[in-house]
């Protein structure tokens, strides 16, 4: 990896109409402000439907796209709706002093509805739906199941998939087969719909890559226990003969929460996996590498060993650990993926083995500036302790905002972090940690859109461990300047991570 820079930004924080920034014109600006700021990489969330709490890391698929990103002024122009049908809609936007955040629940209804009359319009469109079933064809390895186990989610009164009738719950392939022909008009909608977000997004990482900007996804290494992916592939997972988890995630006790993390997401039975190659990582892997140009691995300790509470426990303060996959996973990913390329996010509790596991394929592992200022010992995040192949951050999407952790830090660890980064007051710290960032000797210097603005907490994305409030931020259409994008690329070109250099500079550094 080049030395360079980026800017972690989901997609729903876009500015825009409808509720929710969306694939379209703004992300496309957004995309042009990073090529003039110079900054070559943008790092987003994950992009699947999004599960309890909003949260994009609860999913019902891993290989799906969330609708409310879709675009609809694209569906205006190309006549499937109308302004006048998306105008009128109750988006919830409580825009106050400048500052807008998502409402969830008008935006996913009023989309829904939005998105089921383009459905009947494109169905009318010959030519337009032959682009449709092409699309089907080409995905239908998991398409197919998704369409399915949403049009039975429906028929079910969107009751999880584990209190569906026995033969359902557990696939009975006659009962599956009665069941599609009977929802064959009910799963086209979904299908539809995946269309939709697949052609837009394609559409917008080439903008991006003509730009010179190569984006960055997000692999949450669990997935949903009420899932599309745990209901397919149940052997996959720990449940019991009822289809419950037995064993669920979670992290121990820790910077975040005292009484650890409960995730509640089902574990893997590596074993199982193994005995088919890892097939169904491989295809997961495989699927976001066609769609992004660098691949996060969230949690990436798990694969060297992960942390298993008792499915019916309240807080994960009582777990154990058990060993993953290891090397095992990777080598067969490498094998058949041999292009793909990763970072490690391997934050908490790190043991050597996660290390070596990092190592020893050459992934890059994440550094957080807001971990460094300990005055207890001299953390491996500060800047100058920083191996070159990482990834730094200001923050992460779990963090505070660099001014919101400024205003709730440590007496110490703020005297700490104002003495390191040479700034004494909130007016420019968001800057000064930025600036660490970048002239760290890591490869690639990330922070959240947030920082580049100077934020305070109100502008937090999430806070682990509670529900409600979170994922809602957005930007403004104000926010990203010409002015702002100089600033970043002054920075960019000064601690040599722009891919971009004017003549000025370029003669300034001959002499």
């Amino acid at each position: 990896m080049k030395r360079s820079s980026g800017v972690l930004l989901h997609i729903s924080s876009l500015p825009g109409k409808y509720g929710i920034g969306t694939l379209g014109h703004e992300a496309r600006k957004f995309a042009d402000f990073c090529h003039q700021a110079g900054l070559g990489w943008w790092q987003v969330l994950p992009i699947g439907p999004t599960g309890y709490g909003n949260s994009p890391y609860q999913s019902d698929s891993v290989f799906a796209g969330n609708p409310n990103l879709i675009d609809l002024e694209e569906l205006i122009e190309e006549g499937l709706l109308s302004q006048k049908e998306c105008d009128k809609k109750d988006w919830g936007d409580n825009s106050k002093k400048g500052k807008s955040k998502v409402c969830f629940d008008k935006v996913s209804a009023a989309k829904q509805e939005l998105l089921h009359q383009a459905f009947l319009s494109a169905r009318k469109k010959t030519e337009y739906w032959k682009q449709v079933e092409l699309f089907f064809q080409e995905q239908y390895d998991w398409l197919s199941d998704y369409a399915l186990y949403l049009s039975l989610k429906e028929k079910m009164g969107q009751k999880p998939w584990m209190e569906w009738e026995e033969k359902i719950r557990f696939r009975d392939a006659k009962t599956l087969d009665n069941w599609k022909e009977t929802l064959k008009q009910e799963m086209e909608y979904p299908v539809f719909v995946q269309y939709l977000f697949y052609s837009q997004w394609m559409k917008f990482k080439e903008y991006c890559n003509r730009k010179g900007v190569r984006l960055i996804g997000d692999i949450p290494i669990y997935v949903a226990p009420d899932s599309c992916d745990t209901w397919v592939n149940l052997k996959l997972f720990e449940y019991d003969e009822k289809g419950y988890p037995i064993r669920v995630a979670g992290c121990p006790p820790d910077y975040f929460s005292k009484t650890g993390q409960l995730w509640g997401n089902p574990l893997y039975r590596w074993d199982v996996m193994e005995q088919d190659g890892y097939d169904w990582w491989i295809k997961r892997i495989g699927a976001m590498s066609k769609l992004f140009d660098l691949i996060r691995i969230d949690h990436f300790r798990g694969f060297a060993g992960y942390y298993a509470i008792d499915a019916k426990a309240s807080t994960a303060e009582h777990g154990v650990w058990e060993k993953g996959p290891g090397e095992k996973l990777f080598l067969a990913i490498r094998k058949q993926l041999p292009k793909v390329a990763l970072i490690a996010e391997d934050l908490g509790v790190i043991t050597e083995d996660v290390c070596q596991l990092r190592d020893q394929f050459g992934f890059p592992g994440m550094k957080v500036l807001q971990f460094a200022f300990s005055p207890k010992e001299e953390s491996e995040y500060l800047p100058h302790n920083c191996p070159k192949r990482s990834v730094i951050y200001t923050g992460t999407h779990d963090n505070d905002t660099s001014l919101g952790w400024m205003k709730t830090a440590s007496k110490e660890e703020l005297s700490m972090a104002k003495a390191y980064l040479g700034t004494s007051g909130k007016k420019n710290f968001s800057w000064a940690m930025i600036h660490a960032a970048w002239v760290s000797p890591c490869e690639l210097a990330i922070a959240p859109m947030q920082d580049f603005l100077g934020l305070d907490s109100s502008a937090r994305m999430n806070t682990p461990s509670t529900v409600g409030g979170n994922w809602e931020w957005r930007m403004q259409s104000s926010d990203v300047d010409k002015k702002l994008a100089r600033e970043i690329l002054k920075l960019n070109q000064a601690s040599w991570r722009s891919p971009v250099y004017n003549k000025k500079v370029k003669a300034k550094v001959k002499k």
